[in-house]
């Protein structure tokens, strides 16, 4: 398999460690950056945007279709490439979550590993199953929504 897919609860350590479910670190391994992952504060979420090789490239075409100096791809790119860090994955399979990270996502002492297909999230449990709700509730009016105007 090549994305993210499924969701992981892993606990941090004191010292801020995390291990990366082995799905997901298979998929990393694989995407030809085994070394780390790229990790930065979602621009639209309490979470963190992560992924690979695949990632840094989708950000790249994103911004490569924006004129070069126009201030929307000054922004975005400082919005995304100026917040990302690259996290090292140790022998163990863990990455160290930096305080700052930590802080814009509220995690703790706990986090949730989300698969979304080319990259993945992570989350404070609590909020992503509040997330993982709504987005249920927003797809079952779409999907009534889709079915009422067939019908119709």
């Amino acid at each position: 398999m090549d994305r993210f897919v499924s969701t992981y609860t892993n606990k941090i350590d004191a010292k801020g460690r995390v291990s990366i479910p082995a799905p997901f670190r298979a998929v990393l391994e694989r995407d030809a950056y085994p070394g780390g992952i790229y990790c930065y504060p979602s621009l639209d979420a309490p979470a963190l945007d992560a992924g690979g090789e695949r990632l840094a490239q989708k950000i790249d075409a994103l911004l490569s279709n924006l004129p070069d100096y126009s201030d929307e791809r000054d922004e975005l790119s400082v919005a995304l490439y100026g917040d990302v860090q690259v996290l090292s994955i140790d022998g163990d399979g863990r990455i160290i979550l930096p305080e700052g990270l930590r802080a814009h996502a509220g995690l703790q002492d706990r986090v949730a590993f989300v698969g979304l297909g080319e990259k993945f999230q992570i989350w404070q449990p609590e909020r992503f199953e509040e997330r993982r709700e709504a987005a249920r509730a927003k797809v079952r009016d779409h999907r009534k929504l889709f079915k009422d105007g067939r019908e119709g």
